[in-house]
């Protein structure tokens, strides 16, 4: 079965051959919505899941996130056309006065994979950057990320200013990073923290569904 063998190859990390047995899937008239579904995001659950018991690692994650987004660009304006929506939309970027990216990165390949519309804001993001995209784009779910202690107080901006802009209680406001914890969420009024990629694309979705 031709969307068994997508899952299977991109689980492998094999990016070249699963565009082409993407490309094959559409040529036979398989429907745009099936292939994502039980093709792609059958195999990036697997990968998750893999991921969440520690049997593979990042760099396995990152090869099979590149083979998933190459087969998803083929299906992406097919999708577009035949009008089917996103599981929700989330912005996700690392605050203001942090560089990091690996671990966003991370989280926002792992948000694709539920299929959900991921806005990257980047690296240095400020708390207006944060909100104003939020309510620009409509997201349902702000996700932030820090790796030094020194800028993590930029998530608490973002929650008050969220507050203060009206969207808080439209928004879930999700956080992550080495040094943060759940007791630091909490602290700052935070909706959820998650120690690892595949639990915040768990939560992420199931934020944009209730």
């Amino acid at each position: 079965m031709i969307l068994q063998d997508i899952s299977l190859q991109l689980q492998a990390g094999k990016a070249k051959l699963v565009k082409e047995l993407v490309q094959s899937a559409i040529d036979r008239g398989l429907a745009p919505e099936v292939i994502l579904n039980d093709g792609l995001l059958a195999g990036m659950d697997v990968i998750g899941k893999k991921f969440k018991e520690g049997t593979i690692f990042v760099p396995e994650v990152l090869v099979a996130a590149r083979a998933m987004n190459m087969g998803a660009a083929l299906l992406k304006p097919l999708l577009v056309k035949e009008g089917i929506p996103s599981a929700g939309k989330v912005c996700i970027g690392t605050v203001k006065g942090d560089l990091h990216d690996i671990g966003k990165n991370l989280v926002k390949m792992m948000l694709e994979s539920k299929g959900l519309e991921v806005i990257d804001l980047g690296t240095d993001v400020s708390a207006e950057d944060f909100v104003e995209t939020a309510i620009a784009e409509n997201c349902k779910v702000i996700c932030c990320s820090a790796l030094l202690t020194t800028t993590m107080d930029v998530m608490g901006e973002v929650v008050s200013l969220a507050v203060e802009k009206g969207i808080r209680r439209q928004v879930k406001i999700m956080v992550g990073g080495a040094p943060v914890t759940e007791e630091f969420c909490k602290q700052i009024g935070a909706d959820a923290y998650t120690e690892d990629a595949a639990s915040a694309a768990d939560l992420a979705l199931s934020f944009c569904q209730a």
